[in-house]
């Protein structure tokens, strides 16, 4: 694995552990964080891929706003512009 490759992992993981934590704990946006864990380990991860598609069925809205997040992450860091599932 590339060097960025382990990095967007290791902050994806962060993010969702993070999001977690903060569905327990008053101080942190838990979904928020759950949903930018989402974004960037479905760029390696098929299963994150598949619950951020049905988010984004389910919530359109949050679909608009994560789009654009991915078109700017994608312009700035190569690694996003791989389809998910490939981890190697």
């Amino acid at each position: 694995m590339k060097m960025r490759s382990v990095v967007g992992q290791l902050f994806g993981w962060i993010f969702l552990a993070a999001g977690i934590a903060g569905l327990f704990l008053p101080f942190l946006q838990g979904i928020l964080f759950i949903l930018i864990g989402l974004m960037i380990l479905s760029c390696q991860y098929q299963w994150a891929h598949k619950i951020l598609v049905k988010v984004k069925k389910r919530f359109p809205k949050i679909a608009e706003q994560s789009d654009g997040f991915l078109q700017k992450m994608r312009k700035r860091f190569p690694a996003f512009n791989r389809e998910p599932g490939h981890d190697k």
